[in-house]
């Protein structure tokens, strides 16, 4: 049994063949597949699955920081009456992201806190997205100091040091498609990281892994991700398995 603890299976990229996309994951062992919720235009089609799969697609519920614009805050109270009116796996997928725009970044580092604050009032796990902002983001959620909090750093790609930093206020290291990357620089630190800080994601349909670099990534390839895993730590690929799919039941409590 694998895990796909992050991906956007309800994205447009989908639409054509999503039901041949998820019979292909069921097929090569992932039974659960985690989905970060984007801004409210993702909702409708992410509960539709939900609905369809109760037991294999779980969606999550959060502003993603890509999306967070002068009127943020119309966004946040959507999150927050869905918060309030069911069940969710975490809050996700959130934080703060310099990589495409920064004249945001005060507005995403404050809906960054509001959802932290979110989590901790539902007792939720949070997902987060820091691309290009690993020091800004982990700051602020060191700022509400807090022994509860805990999640994904999702998309890892940092270095050693981040890598434990992320260890050490107990979060998970999310690990996709960018560990079979030849430059990605993960082959310098998954063989020093412990599994039982691991789990595994997609975030389809982005950041394919090898061989499907630049084409559609979707939650069949977790296998993939795990092999390298393997072969990076010199396991059996089972070991990989096994533990990071404990992981992430024990973190979104299942």
């Amino acid at each position: 049994m694998y895990i796909d603890t992050h991906a956007h299976i309800y994205a447009e990229e989908f639409k054509e063949d999503r039901q041949a996309m998820l019979d292909k994951a069921w097929e090569v062992g992932v039974q659960k597949i985690y989905m970060p919720n984007v801004d409210h235009t993702s909702i409708d089609e992410m509960m539709e699955l939900e609905l369809k799969y109760p037991q294999q697609c779980i969606p999550m519920m959060g502003l993603h920081p890509c999306y967070v614009k002068k009127d943020f805050e119309k966004e946040l109270y959507l999150v927050e009456d869905w918060l309030n009116k069911r069940s969710f796996s975490a809050v996700g997928e959130i934080g703060i992201d310099l990589y495409w725009d920064t004249s945001f970044k005060t507005q995403q580092e404050e809906a960054l806190r509001i959802q932290l604050a979110l989590a901790e009032k539902h007792r939720l796990p949070i997902v987060i997205h820091c691309r290009n902002s690993f020091r800004e983001t982990m700051d602020v959620i060191k700022s509400v100091k807090s022994n509860t909090l805990t999640g994904i750093f999702h998309c890892f790609s940092g270095n050693m040091e981040e890598a434990e930093e992320v260890i050490s206020i107990g979060f998970k290291l999310g690990i996709g498609g960018v560990v079979t990357f030849k430059n990605g620089g993960l082959d310098k630190i998954i063989p020093s990281v412990g599994l039982e800080h691991i789990v595994l994601e997609t975030d389809s349909p982005y950041l394919a892994p090898m061989p499907y670099r630049g084409k559609r990534n979707e939650p069949s390839y977790i296998p993939i991700i795990a092999r390298k895993v393997a072969d990076l730590k010199n396991i059996p690929v089972e070991e990989v398995e096994k533990i990071t799919t404990e992981n992430a039941l024990k973190l979104f409590r299942l």
